[in-house]
């Protein structure tokens, strides 16, 4: 089956470049040029990844990536002009997994495109065992995380950290390790990936449970510490 790519940038020229470039390489494309087009064409067309820009009329990237992550887990990466670290730590925080700098670099495209879609076709084949700790159980399979039995929507990189972290307990991994562990050793982003990611787990996971806890080891890295065993 095609893989399917929506483009939302308010330039026509980087739409109609990405999409000939996009369409040699076998993908089928799709573009819109302003907010509300773009969340149009994400309900509409079901796409397999989003390339988003940031600053779009009508409804900005960042808008659009909050709405998306409220219903789907799909693969988006945004493009930006600025390349300011600003604007990585919020859309990580938003939900998107990668980022492409403008101008773009075909090539760079193509590699994140791919390294992505790598990560999600893992997601998809998994059929991770159900982990248990006091008042918390992960699952691959499921794609699931429960905290005193109510299910906690969390993106699906958030969940294979956290499913990581808790599968080794009490073990200590640096930064890079876990990039090369969770996103993968082609992933093209920095370490502070992984701060904003367990970030927000703590957030979502305050207060479950005190027999356990992401535990930040400083000058190493972090640890999912089990203080009591099930």
């Amino acid at each position: 089956m095609t893989t399917k790519i929506l483009v939302i940038d308010d330039d026509v020229n980087i739409c109609d470049l990405l999409s000939m470039y996009l369409q040699k390489e076998g993908y089928e494309v799709r573009t819109a040029n302003d907010g509300l087009e773009g969340m149009t064409a994400f309900r509409m067309y079901e796409p397999d990844l989003v390339l988003l820009d940031i600053m779009l009329p009508k409804k900005d990237g960042w808008q659009i990536c909050r709405e998306i992550r409220e219903h789907s887990s799909k693969p988006i990466i945004m493009i930006t002009a600025k390349g300011e670290t600003i604007d990585k730590v919020l859309g990580l925080e938003l939900g998107a997994d990668d980022f492409i700098v403008k101008p773009l670099d075909m090539k760079e495209v193509f590699a994140r495109i791919k390294a992505v879609l790598r990560r999600y076709a893992k997601h998809d084949t998994s059929d991770g065992e159900l982990i248990k700790f006091d008042n918390l159980e992960i699952s691959l399979q499921k794609y699931e995380l429960r905290v005193r039995g109510k299910v906690v929507d969390l993106p699906p990189k958030e969940l294979e950290l956290v499913y990581f972290l808790a599968s080794n307990y009490n073990r200590v991994f640096t930064r890079d390790q876990l990039l090369d562990k969770v996103w993968g050793f082609d992933y093209l982003g920095d370490s502070r990936t992984v701060d904003v990611h367990i970030k927000r787990l703590r957030e979502k996971l305050e207060g479950a449970s005190e027999s356990w806890n992401l535990k930040t080891i400083w000058g190493v890295g972090y640890k999912f510490e089990v203080i009591t065993e099930n």
